[in-house]
C-alpha cells in the first residue's frame, strides 16, 4: 500500500539548458496530467521523475520518510517506490517471445526463489489478484503475451508494476491504442489506486482525459511549465490555451 504522507519534490528543475526552472510537488492520493504540444517537455519530465533523463539542474526528491531521498537512476526510483509504465509497450515494454505469467512477474521474480528454485505458485498466487483487479481477458498465465489484445498486454504491464506495491505511478500515454471497455476499466482502477494514497501522474495525449480524470494538470511549453491549472480552472479550453501560450 502506498504511504500516506509520501510526497515527490521537484525542485528548482529545468528540463533543458536556457530554460526556467520550476518546483512542484505530487502528493500521496492525487492524480497529476502532463499536457502540451508534443516535444514541448511533458514527456521528458515524466522520464525525469523515473530516473530515465537527467534535468540540466535541479533535483527530484521523495519526502515524507524522515528524510529527503534523491532520484538520479531508474534503479534507484524503483527502489524507492516509484513504478514507470511506457508509452510503446511493444517496444519497452513487453517480451513477445515470453508468457503471460513470465511477463508479469520478470520485473518481481526474486519474490519467487525458494531454495535456489522459483515458485511458479507464489507468481501464479500473486498474478491471480492483479488479473481480477485489473479485469485481464486471457486464457491462462502460461498463454504467450502476444496473443492477447493490445488492451490486455497494457494491463499485463501494469500488473507488474503494481506487484512493486509503488507509492507513485508513472503513466505515459496508458490508455493509448485500447479500446473503450478497457480505457475506463484502467480509468476505475487509476481512481482506486488514489483512493488508497497511491499518487499518479499521467501524460496523456487526450485532453479530455486528462481533464476527467486529473486533480491538477501541468502544461509544458518550449521545455517550460507554463501553467499548472486545477479546480474551476481545469478546462479543455484552458488546457488547449495554455499549450499555446495563452492565458484565459
Amino acid at each position: 500500500m502506498a504511504e500516506s504522507q509520501s510526497e515527490l519534490r521537484v525542485a528548482d528543475l529545468a528540463l533543458a539548458s536556457g530554460k526556467a526552472a520550476f518546483n512542484a510537488a505530487i502528493r500521496s492520493g492525487e492524480i497529476v496530467g502532463l499536457s502540451g504540444l508534443d516535444g514541448h517537455g511533458q514527456e521528458r519530465f515524466l522520464e525525469i521523475l523515473a530516473g530515465l533523463a537527467q534535468p540540466a539542474s535541479g533535483r527530484i526528491a521523495i519526502a515524507g520518510t524522515g528524510a529527503d531521498t534523491g532520484i538520479e537512476s531508474f534503479r534507484q526510483a524503483v527502489r524507492q517506490g516509484i513504478a514507470y509504465l511506457p508509452r510503446d509497450r511493444r517496444a519497452t515494454g513487453i517480451f513477445p517471445p515470453l508468457s503471460i505469467l513470465d511477463n508479469f512477474s520478470i520485473a518481481t521474480m526474486g519474490r519467487d526463489v525458494r531454495g535456489g528454485l522459483i515458485s511458479n505458485r507464489n507468481r501464479r498466487e500473486r498474478y491471480a489478484r492483479f488479473h481480477k483487479q485489473l479485469a485481464i481477458v486471457a486464457p491462462n498465465g502460461n498463454a504467450p503475451i502476444t496473443s492477447l489484445s493490445g488492451g490486455n498486454q497494457q494491463k499485463v504491464l501494469l500488473a507488474r508494476w503494481l506487484a512493486h506495491d509503488p507509492r507513485f505511478l508513472l503513466l505515459n500515454d496508458p490508455t493509448r491504442g485500447v479500446d473503450i471497455a478497457t480505457r475506463h476499466t484502467l480509468y476505475g482502477v487509476f481512481h482506486e489506486l488514489a483512493r488508497d494514497g497511491m499518487a499518479l501522474v499521467v501524460l496523456s495525449s487526450e485532453i479530455e482525459e486528462i481533464v476527467a480524470l486529473c486533480h491538477r494538470v501541468l502544461v509544458f511549453r518550449e521545455d517550460e511549465l507554463f501553467a499548472t491549472l486545477s479546480g474551476d480552472d481545469l478546462t479543455s479550453d484552458r488546457v488547449i490555451a495554455a499549450m499555446f501560450g495563452r492565458s484565459q
